[in-house]
């Protein structure tokens, strides 16, 4: 299953990250290495800044080993394990449309219909994969509602879910100062921390790092300032991790002011199970 972790500050703050783990680590263990690793900030402008590499060879593996060095407000990690599209960097999330970053963990059905649905933001997206045209729809009801990029997101998960077959829409969508986050529906998990300066001793810098040893993220300043944490696990033993309602989204302000709402009350109308899915597929939605 593919792992996702962002962060939202309201200082910038320098963080490092490893994207996969060294090669005794869990994740080269794990029944399945991964597809890809991406990593999107923000500069001092707000401009985004990707890094993203699909892991199709050795070189490429060392590379997402590497420790990458940032600062910003917002951050947005991802592991892709592939269930649409081949290894590619155009593939690799996180996905970057109208100055947002997206990051996506599931499946959607009937791609022509979602494709014909885009109209003209079909030239949005430059891959193959379910997210990014599912991305691509988000910003398109995000622009119909004016802007308002929750009423966008709440409008494509809901034309989704009653006229996609859908396994999975977990999403995890940044700004430079905003961030939001969708569990849909209840296949995998999706867990907020709003954590205090120092964390729940006071005093700690952020560390955090996923089970299976693919996503480890380090940061000094958050001894000293409060953040909201989204991650596809818990990335490590603060009580405060809540996994998010099916059907929740999350948005997380400038302030970190966090408001939650059930904007999806009900299953998807043609719902997806593990045995619906190709074999990739299948092993791509599975706990590594």
């Amino acid at each position: 299953m593919p792992s996702v972790w962002s962060v939202r500050c309201p200082q910038r703050v320098p963080a490092t990250f490893w994207l996969l783990e060294a090669p005794d680590s869990l994740a080269a263990q794990s029944r399945r290495e991964p597809d890809g690793t991406g990593l999107g900030v923000f500069d001092a402008h707000g401009s985004p800044q990707v890094w993203k590499q699909p892991l199709a060879a050795h070189a490429d593996k060392e590379f997402a080993r590497e420790a990458k060095e940032c600062e910003s407000t917002t951050f947005l990690a991802h592991i892709r394990y592939a269930s649409t599209g081949g290894l590619e960097p155009a593939n690799t999330h996180p996905f970057l449309q109208h100055g947002r970053l997206f990051a996506h963990n599931g499946v959607l059905g009937d791609l022509p219909r979602l494709e014909d649905r885009l109209g003209e933001y079909r030239d949005l997206v430059h891959g193959d994969t379910d997210s990014e045209r599912f991305f691509a729809l988000v910003t398109k009801e995000t622009e119909a509602h004016h802007g308002d990029v929750s009423a966008g997101i709440a409008a494509a998960a809901r034309w989704a879910a009653a006229n996609l077959p859908v396994y999975a829409i977990n999403l995890v969508l940044t700004t430079p100062d905003e961030l939001w986050a969708l569990r849909y529906p209840d296949t995998h998990d999706l867990y907020v921390l709003q954590r205090c300066a120092g964390g729940p001793h006071g005093d700690r810098h952020l560390e955090h790092a996923s089970a299976a040893g693919r996503i480890r993220a380090r940061s000094g300043g958050l001894a000293r300032h409060r953040a909201t944490v989204v991650a596809s696990e818990r990335m490590d033993e603060d009580p405060g991790w809540q996994n998010l309602r099916p059907g929740e989204l999350l948005h997380v302000g400038a302030d970190l002011t966090a408001t939650r709402r059930i904007v999806l009350d009900r299953p998807p109308r043609r719902p997806l199970t593990l045995d619906d899915l190709g074999a990739h597929a299948a092993a791509s939605q599975q706990g590594q």
